[in-house]
């Protein structure tokens, strides 16, 4: 299992939201200085997010991201507002490793075929999710998208790698949604975890249901994970 830190960007600044509430947000500070921190504890991947550019499109956190790629020698995948090929190409000439799409993905399917022509697993598909409806627009909108059906079409349209976050849990630090991943293994699809790993009990229960990767967030600015720690365990931990 790979631990995958995370970086949510709002105003130039590293930000954690509960369940997507931008009034219900803590600053962490410098996102290039925690790019820096998760590359000593050996994070060989990152997840950033452009959480206004999640919110109405666009790269509004642009500068931010480059600084953090080049801070990480790692690979860095960016999400949030990528809703054309210009905005992708724009990232991965940053040297972004990989793109991610997900209001796109469920309004744009020919923007998503192209992107996953383009760039095959360089780019992967978040899907975030109440209940089992997948949401849009950074959260703020519910799509009529249920979820295993999108992840069926994200597979035949060529689709590689899922990012899927509970809304629910995301921020919460009560755990994942276990049962939700149990089933979404089966797919076929590369699912990252997203939302409530709050332990490396936490990691160990979705390495146990299958799930090849997994994204820590507030866990670890809190304090609750030692993501050294949890990166090693990790790697000990074959999905079973």
């Amino acid at each position: 299992m790979v631990v995958i830190p995370a970086i949510d960007i709002i105003g130039g600044r590293a930000v954690r939201l509960l369940r997507g509430d931008f009034d219900q947000m803590t600053v962490y500070g410098d996102p290039a200085d925690f790019a820096k921190r998760f590359a000593s504890a050996g994070a060989r991947r990152m997840h950033v997010v452009d959480l206004e550019g999640a919110r109405g499109g666009g790269t509004p956190n642009y500068k931010t991201v480059c600084e953090v790629i080049k801070a990480f020698p790692g690979e860095v995948e960016i999400g949030g507002g990528i809703r054309d090929m210009r905005t992708a190409e724009k990232y991965i000439s940053a040297g972004a490793a990989r793109v991610v799409i997900g209001t796109a993905a469920v309004r744009d399917k020919p923007f998503l075929r192209e992107l996953l022509r383009e760039y095959g697993a360089r780019a992967a598909v978040g899907v975030d999710v109440r209940g089992e409806t997948v949401a849009l627009n950074g959260w703020t909108e519910d799509s009529q998208a249920g979820l295993f059906d999108f992840c069926a079409e994200l597979k035949a349209a060529g689709a590689k790698t899922v990012i899927c976050t509970d809304i629910s849990r995301d921020g919460a630090m009560r755990g994942p949604n276990l049962a939700l991943y149990e089933k979404l293994v089966p797919t076929g699809l590369e699912i990252i975890a997203s939302g409530g790993v709050a332990s490396l009990a936490d990691l160990l229960a979705l390495a146990r249901a299958g799930v090849p990767g997994a994204i820590v967030g507030k866990a670890y600015y809190t304090g609750a994970i030692d993501l050294k720690e949890a990166i090693g365990a990790a790697e000990c931990l074959p999905n079973v």
